[in-house]
């Protein structure tokens, strides 16, 4: 019993690693490509309103914020749970990905970005943060 509460905790603690690292990059990826002028991307309602004028280029670091917080998730889960380690990882890419469809709903994007994002973003970078967890702890 013990060592399922445990398990559940260091879960729990992972994905919402992996969910920071999602915020940090989302949060600071103006500095890296900035927003379409005259709109203010911290608000819902300012990234409703830019979508329209968003260029590829604006979607780049999202998408790496997503990719990139579902590997870290899923590399941890990986690294610190000893049991049935594939089933989490993929796990952390389900709910990650459960997240980016929820997003889909509630801030409309461009159909190509949303496919590249549910295709290539959680799944797949969970099956590769499963991968790279298990070399490193060989």
């Amino acid at each position: 019993m013990l060592r399922t509460i445990l398990n559940l905790f260091v879960f729990v603690v992972c994905v919402l690693t992996g969910g920071m690292l999602n915020g940090i990059i989302v949060k600071y990826s103006s500095a890296v490509i900035a927003p379409p002028a005259g709109f203010d991307l911290t608000t819902e309602e300012g990234l409703k309103a830019a979508m329209a004028v968003m260029e590829p280029k604006h979607f780049i670091m999202p998408f790496i914020a997503h990719a990139l917080g579902t590997l870290v998730g899923a590399f941890l889960v990986t690294l610190f749970i000893k049991e049935r380690k594939l089933f989490r990882a993929l796990l952390v890419g389900f709910l990650f990905f459960l997240a980016g469809t929820y997003m889909i709903f509630i801030l409309p994007s461009p159909l190509w970005f949303d496919a590249l994002d549910l295709g290539l973003a959680y799944i797949p970078m969970a099956w590769i943060g499963y991968k790279l967890a298990l070399r490193i702890s060989k």
